[in-house]
């Protein structure tokens, strides 16, 4: 067992104790799996891919339609409230609503998975978010009277994603044995869930945004029932009678001693607040008055493409040091705010956009599957909660400060610097050696 960073006493009884075992015959163990009973074996007469298992096949599905439902909301959100005449600071209100309980509760998300299991912490997320979605779809076939109660609601729905996320990652090694193809069809099914939801979202809304709300419960009930259909062994927890607070503080200690994981997390939050953050709205703001509205749609379907590309070269292109490779796929970032800097035509963009889509997805799968797979199971869902939340908490910040930013700077000095930071980022993840070096871990046979 090759131990890449100082670990906790706590982990270092258990790589003492499981002394000559590598890492999937100990994801087999805490899984309670056994090659003859194991649903993610793979038959070789049947020529069954080993990704595509009965496990997966239903947890596949709930995430698709998880998604889906995910990504509908937003828009429905918005559509629905300016079709009843409010004003832009009532949606911004709405969607803070949506984003800021994710943020703040991600971290008791995770712990709250290692106590109870994931399986049932995203089963009770899913029937959160199918009661809010009848309850929103009530508020808007009856029309909204009181803010309060559609705030309310989007409080709720974004405790639900708080408390689904952290599961979402820890359960990918217990029903795929080739965890990044698991995690490159999984960001490809993602990719069409972004296409498809606010599409089929803006459509419906223009009719009645309640049905755009009906349809999303439908899919968090056929979530909820193929991740109940799971077929999971014993899966690791915490010491029975550890405080909220305990399991918090070992999570964070199991983070901090990993170099490779906080290395990457303090990287992207100087690429997510100057870099990722300001291009939305920034590129929106001179995209669309530069080439209209159809033109920013095309080039935005174009980045959906990419995303797509990305999964699927995912799942075939398994590098030795995958955050190495992944670093160098995120040069492709820069060359859409570089396009819009220099003028270049919409075919431009749209190919720009493509290219960036591929190496971003790529990325994720890559960074994904590491955590997956370097972290040791009893503690996987506090850590993808810090990881999460170091990845997603400047993201608004950095929306947020590019409206000031364009107005004191110019909105092409802060893509320039954009720019330069995504270069700066992609050179510090090759450059920090835990990053560079950090190896695959075989998929399990």
């Amino acid at each position: 067992m090759i131990i890449r960073d100082r670990k906790p006493l706590a982990i270092q009884v258990v790589y003492t104790k499981t002394a000559g075992v590598t890492l999937p015959e100990l994801q087999d163990r805490q899984a309670g799996s056994d090659p003859a009973t194991d649903p993610t074996t793979t038959d070789p007469a049947a020529g069954t891919p080993a990704i595509w298992s009965r496990n997966f096949r239903y947890y596949f599905t709930a995430r698709g339609a998880g998604l889906l439902g995910d990504a509908m909301l937003p828009v429905a959100v918005t559509a629905g409230l300016v079709s009843a005449h409010h004003d832009a600071s009532t949606v911004g209100f709405a969607l803070a609503f949506l984003f800021g309980p994710f943020a703040g509760l991600v971290l008791f998300g995770g712990v709250l998975a290692d106590r109870f299991t994931a399986r049932r912490m995203m089963i009770g997320a899913d029937l959160l978010n199918l009661t809010t979605r009848v309850l929103l779809a009530v508020l808007f076939f009856r029309g909204i009277d009181q803010l309060w109660q559609l705030y309310l609601l989007l409080a709720l729905a974004g405790t639900a994603a708080a408390m689904f996320q952290p599961g979402a990652a820890s359960t990918v090694p217990l029903v795929a044995r080739d965890v990044q193809g698991a995690n490159g069809v999984l960001r490809t099914a993602e990719a069409f869930a972004a296409l498809l939801g606010p599409a089929l979202a803006g459509a419906l809304a223009a009719v009645a945004t309640g049905w755009v709300m009906v349809i999303a419960a439908v899919t968090y009930g056929i979530s909820a029932v193929c991740l109940f259909a799971l077929r999971l062994g014993t899966v690791p927890a915490p010491p029975h009678g550890d405080s909220l607070w305990r399991n918090l503080v070992v999570g964070w200690h199991e983070f901090r001693a990993r170099s490779w994981l906080w290395g990457v997390i303090v990287i992207w939050l100087f690429f997510t607040v100057l870099g990722w953050g300001p291009l939305l709205p920034v590129s929106s703001g001179l995209v669309i008055p530069e080439y209209g509205g159809t033109a920013y749609f095309v080039v935005n379907c174009a980045f959906g493409a990419g995303t797509v590309i990305g999964g699927l070269l995912a799942v075939r292109y398994k590098p030795e040091r995958p955050l190495a490779v992944g670093a160098v796929a995120m040069l492709a970032f820069p060359l859409y705010p570089l396009g819009i800097v220099l003028g270049w035509p919409v075919w431009l963009l749209a190919a720009a956009q493509v290219v960036v889509g591929t190496g971003l997805t790529f990325w994720s799968v890559m960074w994904a599957t590491s955590v997956q797979t370097q972290v040791p199971g009893e503690v996987l869902n506090r850590i993808h909660a810090y990881e999460v939340a170091g990845s997603v908490c400047m993201f608004p910040i950095g929306s947020a400060l590019s409206g000031p930013a364009t107005e004191a700077f110019g909105a092409d000095r802060v893509l320039g610097v954009g720019i330069a930071v995504s270069l700066l980022a992609v050179a510090a993840l090759l450059l920090v050696r835990p990053i560079r070096t950090l190896r695959r871990v075989p998929d399990r046979p």
